[in-house]
Order: C-alpha cells, then structure tokens, then sequence
C-alpha cells in the first residue's frame, strides 16, 4: 500500500470517527446526567435504555474495527434486575470510558482529516481563485493574495498540507484505533465473568420459564380436568341414587364407581397442590406459609418479613423447601414445635427452618434434606444445616432472587 492511499484511507477511518465522536460525547454526559438522577433517586428507569444506547454505539465501533461483541448481560426482566445487569455487566464501565476518550480524541483528530486536505485543495487552487476574483485576492497561510508570483506559490503550499497529512493522518489513525481496541475489547476475566453471568441469567430464566409452564399445567389441571371429575363424582352420586330400586349388585358397582372417581380427585388435588400450589399463585408466600403451617403434624408458627412478590420460580422453591423441611421435621424429629422464618437479606431469600427435636440430622443421607440441597443448588443457592445431638435443629436455605 502507497503512502496516498494509506493516508487516504487513514482520513477516511478519522472522519468516519469524527460522526461517532459527536454521537459519543453528549451520550458520555447523558450517562453522566443519568448517574446523578440514579443517586438521586429518580434516575433507576433510564439506566437500562442509556445502557442500550451505549452498547449500540460502541457496537457499531467494533464492526468498523472487526472485532466480536462481548457477551452482554441480557436487560431484560424486572426493573431492578435489569439495574442490576446494566451496572454490573463489567463491559459498561469500559464503554462509558470509551465514549469519553473516543469522543475528545475522535472530534480534533477527525476535524485535523478533514482540515489538512481541504486546506491543501484550497492551496492547490489559489491561482484559479485569483485568475476569477482579482478584486477579492484569496489567502493561503493568512496571507492575501495578490500578484501571480504569491497566486503560484499555492501549489507548493498544497503540496506542503499533503506532506503533513501523509505523516499525521495514518499515526493518529493509528492511535485512534488502537485507543478503541484497548478500551472496547475485554480482559480474559472478564469475558470469563461475563460468560458466567450470561449462563447464570440464562439458568434463571429457563428455570423462570418451567415455572411458569408449571402454573399453566396447574391451572389447566385446576380448572379443566378437575372441575370434570367434580362433575363426574355428582353425576355417579346421582345415579347411585337413581338405582335404589335396582340389584344390589348394580348399586355396588355404582358406588365403587363413585368411591374411585373421588379417590382419583383427592390424587388429583394433591398433584396439583405438588406441581404449584394455587395458595402460593393467590396468597403469595407468606399466605402459602400459613397454609403450609396449618396442615403440619407438628405445631408450627411462620414469621415471615415484609417484602415484594419474588419470581414465580424463586416462590416456588421457598415454599417446597420449607414444605419438605416440615415433612422431615413430622417424620424424623420427634420435635414438640417448629418455626419458619423467611427475609429478604439483599438479593438472597433466606428460609430457616427450626425445630425442638432430637437432632443428629445429616445432610446427603437420602432424606429429603438432599432434595432441599439440590433444589437450591439449581438456583446458585446454598443450604446450612446445624443438628447437634438433643437439638435444636436449625436448616437454613439461601436462594439467589435477583433483586
């Protein structure tokens, strides 16, 4: 490649730079402005559509420059949890900094691209200029122009401006670049901690997602076929009924009949109580907890904290643990009360589960303490369970609720 058109090419890619450049820096002072309001408390919903302003932007340097986008934490869900992506995604302090540095450094070096060669065509052509406007002499380097000898001069002069960017353009093309890549292109770590993130957003959301295909089947069940074996159990009554006067026999397999159909309806609800209890869907947790409370063998009191509804996945597994936690408490304990408490300690749901019995409880001994484990581990949570011998048995389960 020639020096003109490396020069030329050099120009190109500053002047290209320099539409970005005007684009970077009212949007570094709009993620500036937004920060202050965020402080202030008043700024939490912008943070999420500047974040999308900022990564488009400085997607569109990284196509230019060829390189791959990282992998972004995904700005979707609730507003806190899409907060909570925006700011800790650990490309965005990076890019904010990028739109500073890119827009003071991409404006003087793309108005320099695009200075040096006007001024050098202006140069070139001072004796055109002075051959048409004799009354109004041009000027080249502040002087006017006015006798041939000076009008002739121009083209030295342009060739000059040519020099200067043949040896400015492709070093500050070159620096702009390399600017850009420094800024815009990840550290191993933290591709890595991005790529942890996305998987750990992506867990949650397929897990969010079962859930939700869970309250469908439920509310399927609930409200289809459960209604009809409802009917189906009135109209077999009925009908055993209507047989009084037939064969004994007859009326027998009438009322076996109606016995199974309600057997199969009391099946039937305790499946649907197993797959999404529609307490939880209804009431929440802490209705769900006192439901949950009222049905235990063992006397059992829910101390529950105040907080907002948590992802239907999240609720779900609060409420299963603490309902095999009791099942194990009635089975194994021997305790004479329970307690269930549950609070939100920042983004983690704390569930302790407390019991006055004997104690000697182990973890991984095929009870239902190791549902308990991996129920949690399906969500990034942890369980801790303290059982010394004579009690008190204390099992407390942390679930990750991004929030």
């Amino acid at each position: 490649m020639n020096v003109l058109t490396a020069t030329r090419n050099a120009a190109l890619f500053l002047i290209i730079g320099l539409g970005t450049a005007l684009l970077a820096l009212p949007l570094f002072w709009l993620v500036v402005c937004t920060t202050l309001l965020s402080l202030a408390g008043i700024g939490l919903p912008l943070i999420p559509p500047v974040t999308r302003l900022v990564r488009r932007l400085s997607g569109w340097q990284r196509r230019r420059l060829g390189m791959p986008a990282p992998p972004y934490l995904p700005l979707e869900g609730p507003l806190p949890v899409r907060v909570r992506a925006a700011v800790g995604d650990p490309a965005t302090p990076r890019e904010v900094l990028w739109l500073l540095a890119h827009g003071l450094t991409g404006i003087v070096l793309g108005f320099l691209a695009l200075g040096l060669p006007l001024a050098a065509l202006n140069a070139a052509t001072l004796p055109l200029w002075w051959w048409l406007t004799p009354g109004s002499p041009p000027s080249v380097l502040g002087y006017a122009v006015d006798s041939w000898p000076l009008a002739l001069t121009g083209p030295f002069v342009a060739a000059g401006y040519l020099g200067v960017a043949c040896l400015v353009l492709p070093t500050a093309a070159d620096l702009s670049e390399r600017l850009s890549r420094s800024l815009l292109k990840p550290l191993g770590r933290v591709r890595l901690a991005q790529q942890v993130a996305m998987l750990t957003a992506a867990r949650a959301s397929a897990l969010e997602a079962h859930a939700q295909e869970l309250r469908r089947i439920e509310r399927t069940l609930h409200d289809g076929t459960q209604n009809r074996l409802v009917a189906v159990v009135m109209h077999l009554g009925m009908l055993e009924r209507a047989l009084a006067g037939a064969p004994e026999s007859t009326r027998q397999l009438a009322g076996r009949a109606q016995e199974a159909a309600s057997d199969a309806l009391v099946n039937l609800r305790d499946a649907i109580r197993a797959i999404h209890p529609p307490v939880l869907t209804e009431h929440g947790l802490d209705g769900a907890l006192a439901a949950l409370a009222a049905r235990s063998p063992v006397p059992c009191t829910v101390e529950i904290a105040d907080f907002p509804r948590l992802p239907a996945a999240v609720e779900a597994a609060a409420y299963f643990t603490a309902a095999e936690a009791l099942t194990n408490v009635a089975k194994h304990s021997h305790a004479g009360k329970a307690v269930v408490r549950m609070h939100l300690d920042g983004g983690l749901l704390i569930t302790e589960i407390e019991d006055d019995g004997v104690g000697g409880a182990q973890s991984g001994t095929g009870s239902g303490l190791t549902g308990i484990d991996h129920r949690a581990a399906a969500f990034g949570g942890r369980t801790t369970l303290t059982s010394p011998p004579g009690g008190p048995t204390v099992l407390k389960v942390e679930l990750p609720c991004g929030l």
